[in-house]
């Protein structure tokens, strides 16, 4: 696929802010920064997020739990809820962070995925919860 360049002007106060966000980020390339921005800023504008979209609508994404170790046990009733299907799961310690954090990826209908999330958040000893929507195709890989 052939590359275009696009570009746009902005004050120099924006532009030192921008970079600082850029490094912020941990980016050390603006073109890669403002790329994968606009990306996220467009699929949020097409899809929404998940608090957006219809209950019925089907999703596939990944669920990232960060968590204290004892939770583990309470995070069992999860990975058989109803109207989500769980195709992998993977679970690691963060020893500078003393977190435990499970990657799941899913698909189900948003309602369920939005009801996982919205116990896990009030579970105990879990610290946050995030569900990143996968990008949507119509042709592609798998």
């Amino acid at each position: 696929m052939a590359s275009t360049i696009v570009s746009f002007s902005s004050t120099r106060e924006f532009a030192g802010e921008l970079d600082q966000l850029m490094r912020d980020s941990g980016y050390s390339n603006r073109s890669r920064f403002l790329r994968d921005a606009a990306i996220r800023y467009a699929e949020l504008m097409k899809l929404g997020d998940i608090s957006d979209m219809e209950d019925v609508l089907k999703v596939d994404g990944t669920l990232v739990v960060y968590y204290q170790h004892d939770a583990r046990k309470d995070l069992e009733r999860f990975r058989h809820m109803a109207g989500v299907h769980i195709h992998s799961y993977h679970h690691s310690c963060l020893r500078a962070s003393h977190t435990c954090v499970d990657t799941i990826q899913l698909n189900g209908r948003v309602g369920a995925i939005r009801q996982m999330t919205s116990e896990l958040k009030q579970t105990t000893d879990v610290d946050r919860v995030e569900f990143l929507v996968s990008p949507q195709r119509d042709k592609g890989c798998c």
